[in-house]
């Protein structure tokens, strides 16, 4: 063959090369329309579908009627909506009647019970029916001590005496010498944790001022038993509160009185932010409740759907965090929420 021919069959095959990688790619056949309708209905769908779970959330307050608890529930449900659970609420400042909610969860076969320990000791025989009833159980808030033998999975919370604690470094800073330490609940271990922490590190004086009889259920009441303690002991220059609305009242106090008391409190509330950029309150505590709502609710499902444990043996700590003047303005925001 000629060396002419030869270049002539190659020029032509790769012109058909050429030809080929320019082509059109073949269109695919056209989906119906019910098929695309399909197609996009499944993308869209949830990674989550429901899980036919029952949990029960009981604490030692009414959410409806407390802010804090109010926060701790919304993260509840938000988790709940999240993952398809079925979430029944409730709670009582009556330890009876919350360890009585308890045993109604139990009764009703709920897949998991998420339970504040403010009162161990009344709750203990509550919670013991459920866990030998199998089902699982994790506290939150009160109760970090005592979760293990109780058989609880975990515990969701922060360290109270530690969160104490560094409110007593604080007011060492503020250069204070006797803080008043306003306790507005009846046997609540944490809230005695609270104030064990603030004698450990505080320099001064502390003092325990019991506002129970009143608590958050009457706030004007809880503000004028803290304004004649003020009235009748002048050397008190500062005040720890351990609730949201409690140091609202306390604050008020303050002003009725006409002081120039430092404050701070546990817990946050929109209104704790307000008084926190007006320079009314020092710094809050924050043990961000709303993980301590969200997170058992995401553990207990783990863990009916995949046996996975969480805290390995130690609690989940959800604080103590600081709010003051330098970062109030950022959380302010989500408060208002209700995330925070």
């Amino acid at each position: 063959m000629s060396r002419f021919k030869i270049f002539s069959l190659v020029l032509m095959s790769v012109a058909l090369l050429v030809l080929a990688s320019c082509a059109p790619a073949p269109t695919a056949a056209p989906q119906p329309a019910e098929e695309a309708a399909a197609t996009q209905t499944a993308e869209a769908a949830p990674q989550v579908t429901q899980a036919g779970l029952v949990f029960g959330l009981a604490v030692h307050a009414n959410p409806a009627e407390d802010s804090f608890w109010g926060v701790v529930e919304r993260g509840a449900y938000d988790a709940a909506k999240t993952y398809g659970i079925d979430l029944k609420s409730g709670g009582s400042s009556d330890p009876t009647e919350q360890a009585q909610l308890v045993e109604t969860y139990v009764s009703e076969g709920v897949d998991g019970i998420i339970v504040s320990l403010a009162n161990p000791d009344a709750l203990k025989d509550a919670v013991k029916k459920a866990v030998d009833a199998g089902i699982p159980v994790i506290t939150i808030n009160s109760g970090v001590n005592v979760y293990k033998e109780l058989g609880a999975l975990t515990h969701v919370g922060q360290t109270e005496f530690v969160a104490g604690q560094g409110a007593g470094e604080r007011f060492n800073k503020m250069g204070v010498t006797k803080v008043l330490c306003v306790i507005h609940e009846e046997a609540n271990i944490g809230l005695e944790e609270r104030c064990d922490g603030l004698a450990d590190t505080f320099d001064g004086e502390v003092e325990r001022f019991n506002v129970a009889t009143t608590g958050t259920r009457d706030i004007a009441g809880t503000l004028a038993s803290i304004q004649d303690k003020l009235t009748s002991d002048e050397t008190i220059d500062a005040i720890l509160t351990l609730n949201p609305d409690i140091a609202i009242a306390a604050r008020d106090a303050i002003k009725a009185v006409g002081g120039d008391h430092k404050m701070a409190t546990f817990d946050l509330s929109p209104a704790v932010l307000d008084a926190i950029e007006a320079g009314e309150i020092a710094f809050a505590i924050d043990q961000q409740q709303y993980l301590q709502g969200y997170l058992p609710v995401v553990f207990l499902y783990l863990y009916n759907t995949n046996l996975n444990t969480v805290g390995g043996g130690l609690p989940v700590l959800t604080g103590p965090g600081f709010v003051d003047a330098s970062n109030a303005a950022e959380v302010k925001a989500l408060a208002e929420r209700g995330t925070r």
